[in-house]
């Protein structure tokens, strides 16, 4: 077999390892769920009708603000779930898993791939559950095109590849799961000072380039302009850059943690 199948072999025989392991042990996951779940919850029932009346600038309505909070608290749930992985990383690496693996006849770099997939995939599988949660609570998203819903799709799938490969980075260098936990706080912290719940220009002056110079804001301004219609403008690239820039550093930060030799 050549280099690539054994790549891909490997790496998809730790996805089905990673992927097993979360079908056993939900409780992280959905622990890790319930925040954005209850965030999404709290807004729109306590404070919904005033920040609507706010963004709106009409009448007590909640719909207004549904359709403004929830592209924000989708992309929150993305980086609630990187946590996860973050843990799951820190304990192979802990509890000498990956001690044995590194004595095993497979591709050095299946593990970590096994890894960020599995993620991938159940951060795109706990969007689902936070958009039907959105739905049943009203959010609608009737002029998106097909186009629109696809690109919708990739960049969520490109944005939870990104914050992954920064969460294994995180992973790795954890002496333990609860370190690792605390390590990658920022990708929940971050979503709470940016446009997720009210616009930047909202914001005191100070404050706005916090808010506006970090990854979560224009991904969410861009699902806002795919799902809802609204402007776009430069959010869209530099979405794209943050997605690619986290990606790379990402990946070459855990390639080079977990290819050194252990001590």
């Amino acid at each position: 077999m050549s280099a690539l199948s054994l790549a891909v072999r490997d790496s998809n025989t730790m996805l089905r390892r990673n992927l097993l392991h979360a079908r056993r042990y939900p409780s992280l996951t959905l622990n890790l769920l319930l925040t954005p779940v209850m965030l999404l919850l709290l807004f729109v029932y306590i404070f919904g009708e005033v920040m609507s009346a706010g963004i709106g600038g009409g009448g007590a309505d909640r719909s207004e603000y549904i359709a403004y909070l929830v592209p924000g608290i989708v992309l929150m749930t993305i980086g609630s779930t990187t946590i996860g992985t973050a843990v799951s990383v820190s304990t192979d690496m802990s509890e000498g898993i990956i001690a044995r693996f590194r004595t095993m006849a497979i591709h050095r770099s299946s593990v970590l791939i096994g890894h960020v997939v599995g993620s991938v995939l159940q951060a795109v599988a706990s969007v689902v559950l936070v958009g039907a949660v959105a739905v049943a609570i009203g959010f609608r998203s009737t002029d998106a095109t097909v186009l629109e819903w696809l690109a919708a799709l990739g960049l969520l799938v490109l944005f939870a590849t990104a914050l992954t490969w920064i969460a294994v980075g995180m992973g790795l260098i954890s002496p333990n799961a609860e370190a690792a936990s605390n390590n990658a706080l920022p990708l929940i912290f971050l979503p709470l000072i940016s446009s997720t719940f009210v616009p930047v220009d909202a914001m005191p002056g100070w404050f706005q380039p916090i808010a506006e110079y970090q990854p979560f804001t224009p991904a969410i301004e861009t699902l806002r302009g795919l799902l809802l219609g609204t402007e776009i403008g430069h959010n869209g690239w530099l979405t794209v850059v943050w997605c690619v820039g986290l990606a790379v550093l990402g990946y070459v930060w855990s390639k080079s943690v977990f290819n050194r030799d252990p001590k």
